[in-house]
């Protein structure tokens, strides 16, 4: 295969590549997961207890030491404080794994650029794969919690993955821009770590979105990932349906940055070679 060909950059050829490449995209997310905790004591249980250490440290830095309260009535505990901070650690983390890792995933894997027939556009899905794999067992933390402090769980938690399928959809264009991207201006990978940090704080993670006055809020909202912690919220914890309106616009701006991602991707990758 000539690496300086064109590549189809249609939303029938990216469905095409994943339904073709789908066996190899689910061992090459196997290995990663595998190979990121290779030769450590704990091995893959690290996934579990890391979540779980980040969320003691946030909880009594917000909780104990700043005296953050969420403001949802009655006595409230550092325990209630510190599930719903959990949900948007999760949701940003999703977010964060993906685009921190994406502006580099070409430069680390020359060999398929080069040598190897490969379908390069399945690279960013293998580092969400994994992200997935983490965000899944966050949450199975998160159901453990819950039924420890509440003894039951709300029937709406089903509605969760059809929240965040908007959210995976659109970090995989950021993910595929940046990873082509990434190849041609080397810096890209030195200042997305701080604009994901920055999107954390500038996201109802560590306080509610009503701390902002109604007429401000909507600025909270130019974050991508703000829609999901807050309608993620009401499913997970509080057993309220979400926005459907809010939530079918935020589809259908997912999917266009999605395929815009992706359309990018195949224009640029035929310089790959060139510049790798």
């Amino acid at each position: 295969m000539n690496p300086h060909q064109e590549h189809p950059a249609t939303p029938r050829a990216l469905v095409s590549s994943l339904w073709r490449n789908r066996s190899l995209i689910n061992q090459l997310v196997r290995r990663e997961v595998i190979g990121r905790y290779r030769g450590s004591v704990l091995g893959v249980a690290w996934s579990f207890f890391n979540p779980v250490l980040m969320l003691l440290v946030y909880t009594f830095v917000f909780s104990v030491v700043f005296k953050t309260r969420w403001g949802i009535g009655g006595d409230e505990s550092h325990a209630s404080f510190a599930v719903i901070l959990f949900v948007g650690m999760i949701v940003h983390g999703l977010f964060a794994e993906v685009a921190n890792r994406a502006p580099a995933l070409i430069l680390t894997n020359v060999s398929y650029v080069k040598r190897v027939v490969f379908p390069l556009e399945i690279l960013p899905l293998i580092t969400m794969g994994s992200a997935l794999f983490h965000a899944s067992i966050s949450l199975l933390v998160l159901f453990i919690t819950q039924l420890i402090l509440m003894h039951q769980l709300p029937w709406t938690l089903i509605l969760f993955p059809l929240i965040v399928a908007p959210l995976i959809a659109g970090t995989m264009g950021v993910a595929w821009f940046l990873a082509a991207i990434g190849v041609y201006v080397r810096d890209i990978a030195q200042t997305i770590g701080i604009v994901t940090s920055v999107m954390m704080f500038l996201a109802p993670v560590f306080y509610p979105i009503t701390a902002l006055s109604e007429q401000l809020q909507w600025l909270l909202y130019l974050n991508p990932i703000t829609f999901v912690i807050v309608e993620g919220r009401k499913v997970l914890l509080f057993g309220l349906m979400p926005n459907w309106g809010g939530w079918l616009l935020y589809s259908t701006v997912s999917i266009g940055i999605a395929w815009g991602g992706f359309w990018w991707f195949q224009k640029t990758r035929k310089g790959f070679a060139d510049v790798v």
